[in-house]
């Protein structure tokens, strides 16, 4: 029900931006705003795309954390897909989350929440982004093969 909600009041307020900035601007300048935003977030898409597999790469190989170019990553993709979407609420979202500043905040919300990675709060190791976890190691080795007996249902 909050979905629906949700997404009934976003689509009331896009269409009283439309009507509000594009009296403003003039339907000329509201189409020219609405195209370019569609083409940036586009370009964004592309050329997100390519950078994501190579972030990954490098993060994995540098030996840091890759989940953090990857939320960014995710972040700018978002904000594509909010610039390509016709609107000035959908712009408005898509250009701040353009800004690494509010794309660093947003991940540290996210991460504070225990909803995506980073440090559990309480428990034992409180504070510790590692799992410690005491174990022995068996090592379990199979019984030697002892020769096979014939059974007697075959000529040896």
């Amino acid at each position: 029900m909050r979905v629906l909600l949700l997404f009934c009041g976003w689509s009331l307020i896009e269409i009283a931006l439309f009507v509000t900035v594009g009296g403003w601007l003039g339907l000329g300048l509201t189409l020219v705003w609405v195209i370019a935003t569609g083409m940036l977030g586009v370009a964004l898409i592309r050329w997100q795309g390519a950078r994501m597999g190579m972030n990954l790469r490098q993060g994995m190989g540098a030996a840091r954390d890759p989940l953090s170019g990857a939320a960014h990553s995710g972040l700018i993709m978002l904000a594509a897909v909010l610039l390509i979407l016709p609107g000035f609420l959908t712009d408005a979202v898509g250009l701040v989350l353009l800004i690494p500043m509010a794309r660093r905040a947003i991940l540290s919300a996210i991460a504070g929440r225990g909803i995506g990675a980073g440090p559990r709060r309480g428990g034992p190791y409180a504070g510790d982004p590692f799992d410690v976890i005491d174990a022995e190691v068996v090592e379990d080795v199979p019984p030697a093969r002892t020769p096979h007996k014939p059974s007697g249902w075959t000529q040896s």
